[in-house]
């Protein structure tokens, strides 16, 4: 997708003087841990990376007292870029949670829908394996006798093609609850007992991402003004008998790894392996941006996250997801829990999206605005 970069003054962000960046730099100190101790980020084809970050990752090691001080602390590491899709003027933005699932270890009459662990069988493919012919969207599949092929779809798994194999992790009491942990990555799983675990993302069966609010939009059976989250529970909630054909039509299935709740105020470890930030993080395009880089991000129609107010906050791009595509395209993380679901699940809004570039990089951006 074009798109090209226009400079801006901080003064230019909507709603910058009255935002708090500090959870962000909080999360900027979580990432030089992570880059320093383990391994760099990729390097999006935008060109912003880790080496560039690093003088602010440094900085972000200091005392900040006030809202004041943290803004200040991003105008010295930073210069603020208006992001400008080519083919629309503005991005646009969703959002996703945590979600908190009630469980049992093992099945009953109730609690019989699974969620899965990796299967050893699941490999993963790149340019080097990619059998021939292979939809080069895979970047998992099966291998069976020495051969790569796809992995069977989510119909297959939920008709019995993993049973047996001792990789159910937890069950739940309704297949919807597992499809929308699977569409979110990530839950909070709470046992009879009290007891508390996470599940987070390990791989998926590579199939595209198909949205089911789409498909019900397109049937004629939720309005377009109107689709949300718990619309599309409510819908498939009054149609138990259509369900599985619904469900279905999203091939891709989703298998989980197991993990404590360290910090109950931070979400799951994300992508850039480290915890998601409530409010405060971002998923983007992978392939474009680098994790670790700051977003503002500005919607005048976004006012239910801020208390009616229009949305203008800082965020650190943490994530990414297969349903979140090109430069201004953004998924925000609301949360842990019901409260957070319910911000989520009605986010969709169009935005403006401002990258802040490191100012040891920015020259170069400032001389070459276009990019694609």
């Amino acid at each position: 997708m074009a798109f090209h970069l226009e400079p801006v003054s901080f003064s230019e962000l909507p709603g910058w003087t009255a935002d708090d960046p500090a959870p962000v730099i909080a999360s900027l100190r979580r990432c030089h841990r992570h880059v320093t101790a383990v391994k760099p980020y990729k390097t999006g084809s935008l060109g912003i990376s880790v080496g560039d970050l690093l003088p602010a990752f440094e900085a972000a090691g200091g005392e900040f007292a006030d809202a004041e001080s943290a803004r200040a602390f991003f105008e010295g590491e930073f210069l603020p870029f208006r992001i400008c899709p080519r083919e629309k003027g503005t991005g646009f933005v969703t959002a996703f949670y945590e979600p908190e699932i009630e469980v049992r270890a093992q099945p009953d009459a109730q609690f019989r829908f699974p969620f899965y662990r990796r299967p050893s069988d699941l490999i993963d493919i790149d340019d080097e394996n990619r059998p021939e012919g292979m939809d080069p969207y895979f970047a998992f599949g099966r291998l069976r006798d020495g051969r790569i092929e796809e992995y069977p779809d989510r119909r297959a798994i939920e008709e019995g093609f993993l049973a047996g194999r001792g990789l159910e992790i937890a069950f739940a009491r309704s297949k919807s609850d597992v499809f929308f942990v699977h569409v979110q990555g990530a839950a909070r799983l709470i046992y009879p007992d009290g007891a508390r675990r996470r599940i987070t993302y390990a791989a998926k069966t590579g199939h595209r991402f198909s949205a089911i609010g789409k498909l019900l939009v397109d049937r004629g059976e939720i309005d377009s003004a109107t689709v949300s989250m718990a619309s599309i529970r409510g819908w498939l909630a009054a149609h138990p008998d259509r369900v599985d054909e619904v469900l279905w039509h999203n091939r891709s299935f989703i298998f989980f790894r197991e993990a404590p709740v360290d910090e109950e105020d931070l979400g799951p470890v994300a992508a850039a392996k480290v915890p998601l930030a409530p409010g405060r993080s971002l998923a983007v395009d992978r392939l474009i941006h680098t994790f670790g880089v700051p977003f503002y991000i500005a919607s005048r129609t976004l006012t239910h996250l801020d208390g009616g107010h229009p949305f203008g906050r800082l965020m650190l791009a943490l994530d990414t997801g297969s349903a979140i595509v090109g430069p201004a395209r953004g998924d925000i993380f609301t949360g842990s829990g019901d409260e957070a679901g319910l911000l989520a699940g009605s986010v969709r809004n169009d935005a403006d999206f401002f990258i802040l570039v490191p100012r040891a990089a920015a020259a170069r951006y400032r001389s070459q605005y276009s990019h694609g």
